[in-house]
């Protein structure tokens, strides 16, 4: 089980296009840990797209500095526990963000079984290469030998699916989104996924927000610093929902620093 809240909170690692109200996400960060409800966001539509300054490749090291259960005793999500292993232990690993250009694509209705024919226009702009950054997230978190494969439909980056070699999956469909620009050198993402585990005959529903505030810092070297924290919601299919409802269950801060690298 705790592999399984693992994967869940590393897919959504530096994976948060609509503009939230200026503020808002600024605001909501400074409140943690006493978050109420669930950051209001628009549909998620094509891509996240980051300031020019995060294009390239990047080592980041990622540090778990605080968790809380907002809901313990009466709820606690599995794993919570387990995963106090990770406080103040910094993961080292590497991510991608890329120049994008548009291109015309046909939504693929075999990908997953609940989306549909549509036709859209790919993001331009700086995007993160997910497929890249989740296999090495992954790859960092629970080591190559539990993770088979990351793969994002290739005509709609917000549907993504993690393979493990024992056959169980992760389904991650983002639904929401925001961003905020407070300054040329700061950049505020948040996204809601809605999350699938399939490894048994009963999937497991959940649903995750990742909150991030990225900061471009010159010296003494180029670099990004940047504050995540990723908060973990029932589902209305988990037994405790009506204990819960749209509060969150799960909170962890991390610590980002990222690093220019040339590949």
């Amino acid at each position: 089980m705790r592999a399984i809240w693992g994967l869940c909170l590393i897919i959504i690692l530096l994976l948060v296009s609509g503009e939230a109200q200026a503020g808002q996400l600024a605001n909501r960060l400074a409140e943690f840990p006493h978050w109420k409800s669930k950051p209001a966001v628009a549909s998620a539509k094509g891509d996240l797209v980051y300031p020019d300054w995060m294009e390239g490749t990047w080592q980041v090291t990622s540090t778990l500095v605080e968790q809380v259960a907002p809901l313990a005793p009466e709820v606690v999500t599995p794993g919570f526990e387990s995963n106090r292993s990770y406080l103040n232990q910094p993961i080292t690993f590497l991510v991608r963000f890329q120049n994008q250009q548009p291109s015309l694509s046909v939504i693929s209705s075999q990908f997953l079984p609940f989306t549909g024919k549509d036709t859209r226009l790919s993001t331009a702009g700086v995007v993160a290469d997910r497929e890249f950054n989740g296999l090495n997230i992954g790859t960092a978190y629970l080591g190559d030998r539990k993770i088979l494969s990351v793969k994002v439909d290739p005509n709609d980056p917000n549907r993504q699916i993690t393979s493990l070699r024992n056959g169980n999956q992760l389904i991650s469909i983002v639904t929401g989104r925001g961003s905020e620009t407070p300054n040329a050198e700061q950049f505020i993402a948040t996204e809601v996924s809605q999350q699938i585990f399939r490894g048994s005959s009963q999937p497991y529903f959940n649903q995750v927000e990742t909150t991030t505030s990225y900061q471009l810092v010159h010296s003494p070297t180029l670099a990004i610093e940047a504050d995540q924290i990723t908060a973990v919601y029932l589902s209305p299919q988990d037994t405790d929902y009506f204990q819960a409802l749209e509060k969150p269950v799960a909170l962890y801060r991390y610590r980002l620093e990222l690093l220019p690298i040339g590949i």
